[in-house]
């Protein structure tokens, strides 16, 4: 039985995993113990902590409730980072994928967790050498997780178009604006969460996997959502990590008018036929981006995401007024509005270099030293 632990409602973190890169060809490389032991030298108290493969490192925020705390935290665990990095000859970048990494170079973090997940999956772990953001909202209660996880499942393509910023892959443009989630989704359970209703029939379910041994924790569902039981959270796990440490907190704002718009007006439409666009939205937007066309629902004509984007934003505004959210919204909708798009400024770094590795270099000197 899953005990849901309850937090306050709207209450935010964030995940964000890094590259680790030479500084001589801006290729990955194995540079995480080398830089946690740096890190472990200084009382900084910050959530810094190894990924799957050695060319990966993972920061967490604490809880916040504003965005303007949440900023500040991650510029000070950045600036830690930079200063250890620098020393090590290091470099830091965001972005979803390495451009030209090939997965068979990686060498798996050896922690009890990874090693199991090698075992088990064989050469989709080293494949998982991809870097996203993690969204944590608050919740009151499991049933309210449960409602939270299907409301968002409705605006996935409008996350993915967001923070998109992997358009190149083992040396080749992909033609999507992020192939990161291709990588996710060759895991069995990823996806979405089953139709369930409330948090008594989720933890049925769970436990039904469990007692199949399908199933250890909540860490073994690669779900685009899933309620955080131990956290009292939803957490949302589809975006590519950004390529500059200002949108992070932009998308984190979002998910939270998003979450005050479902709990505050009660919403509890759970249906199948809420799924059934589902994989053709989420399609649309990795490949397309902004440019792509989706299915709000069931019944429902097809429109272009950005203008479902666009117009989610306006219908969002006494949420986020409400959050004091109001410069948030207004920055996603200029950004959204204009067309900006990570993976669309590394298409335009490569076309003036024709170089990948220079196009990694402007890459992480831009997660390094973007103010």
């Amino acid at each position: 039985m899953l005990e849901f632990k309850n937090s306050k409602p709207l209450t935010l973190g964030v995940e964000l995993e890094l590259m680790i890169v030479n500084r001589h060809d801006y290729n990955l490389t194995r540079g995480s113990d080398d830089l946690l032991s740096l890190l472990a030298r200084h009382r900084h108290g910050y959530d810094i902590k190894p990924e799957i493969t050695q060319g990966m490192i993972e920061i967490a925020t604490g809880i916040h409730e504003d965005l303007s705390t949440m900023r500040h935290e991650l510029g000070e665990i950045r600036a830690l980072l930079n200063q250890c990095a620098e020393k090590l000859n290091l470099g830091l970048a965001g972005g979803g994928a390495h451009p030209f990494q090939r997965w068979g170079e990686q060498r798996i973090y050896p922690k009890e967790r990874y090693q199991l997940v090698s075992e088990l999956y064989g050469y989709l772990a080293k494949q998982f050498t991809v870097f996203g953001q993690h969204i944590h909202v608050g919740c009151p209660d499991g049933d309210s997780a449960v409602r939270l996880t299907h409301f968002l499942s409705r605006y996935i393509p409008h996350f993915i178009a967001l923070s998109a910023s992997s358009p190149f892959y083992q040396g080749a443009d992909t033609l999507f604006q992020t192939s990161r989630l291709s990588n996710v989704n060759a895991f069995p359970l990823s996806g979405c969460m089953p139709q369930v209703r409330n948090w008594e029939a989720f933890n049925h379910y769970f436990g039904q996997m469990h007692a199949l041994g399908i199933v250890a924790s909540m860490k073994d569902f690669y779900w685009d959502i899933r309620p955080k039981p131990e956290f009292g959270t939803v957490e949302i796990r589809i975006c590519d990590t950004p390529l500059t440490l200002g949108l992070a907190p932009l998308l984190a704002g979002y998910a939270r008018m998003l979450a005050h718009h479902c709990l505050e007006t009660g919403w509890n439409r759970i249906e199948p036929a809420l799924y059934l666009p589902y994989t053709y939205n989420r399609f649309q937007a990795c490949r397309f981006g902004l440019a792509g066309d989706i299915i709000p629902g069931c019944g429902h004509e097809r429109i272009s995401l950005l203008e479902d984007l666009l117009g989610t934003l306006d219908r969002l505004s006494d949420s986020a007024h409400a959050l004091d959210l109001d410069d948030c919204r207004l920055q996603l909708r200029e950004r959204v509005a204009k067309r900006h798009n990570d993976s669309d400024w590394l298409r335009a770094q490569y076309a003036t270099s024709g170089s990948l590795s220079d196009t990694v270099r402007h890459q992480s000197e831009r997660w390094m030293y973007d103010a």
